[in-house]
């Protein structure tokens, strides 16, 4: 089970950006932590499901060659697009995982603040397809904030602890009063 995906569409129709993503300081705080955690400087190929405007897409355009980037809501899909049109390095692409899921495979997935929209079981499988489509040696880095809210399946420690059963012990974590940052190396 996931939330509705019109959800999604229904807030990005009602606001531009209504979590804040573009202005908010705890969250491009959130974006510069995530990026300097990263253990490599200089990516291949990274794939961003969930980008929602695309605010942190532009950091990961800025250190990956190429970024498939993915959101759910046509309308944040469209936005983020436009925020993104002069970075030849970004695909945005709209659709939903795990059902639009990409081909090929990746050196650094980022799964930012979108575990929580499912339930344990349904997350268990998309922990799968993620160690499915990292590279050995690639880096998935997995950031979700720590605050409650009626739309979440699962708390951000919760999501975390799942992905923790798929993928081990986490080569980087940071946890402050906001959020948790854990980064994995692909066996």
């Amino acid at each position: 089970m996931r939330v509705d995906l019109d959800h999604f569409e229904q807030m990005y129709s009602a606001a531009a950006d209504p979590w804040n993503f573009a202005e908010d300081h705890v969250e491009q705080r959130k974006y510069a932590i995530t990026v300097a955690s990263l253990p490599l400087a200089r990516y291949r190929r990274c794939y961003e499901p969930g980008c929602s405007i695309g605010a942190l897409t532009e950091r990961l355009a800025a250190i990956a060659d190429v970024v498939i980037a993915q959101e759910a809501s046509p309308t944040a899909a469209e936005r983020a697009a436009k925020r993104l049109a002069t970075h030849t390095n970004v695909e945005v692409r709209g659709g939903s995982i795990p059902e639009m899921w990409p081909n090929g495979t990746f050196d650094l997935i980022v799964f930012s603040e979108l575990g929580y929209y499912w339930d344990t079981d349904e997350l268990r499988s998309i922990a799968v397809r993620l160690t499915q489509s990292i590279e050995t040696g690639g880096h998935l880095v997995a950031v979700h904030w720590l605050g409650q809210s009626d739309d979440h399946l699962l708390s951000g420690r919760e999501v975390h602890d799942v992905l923790r059963s798929a993928f081990g012990r986490s080569i980087v974590h940071h946890e402050d009063e906001t959020f948790v940052l854990e980064v994995w190396t692909s066996r």
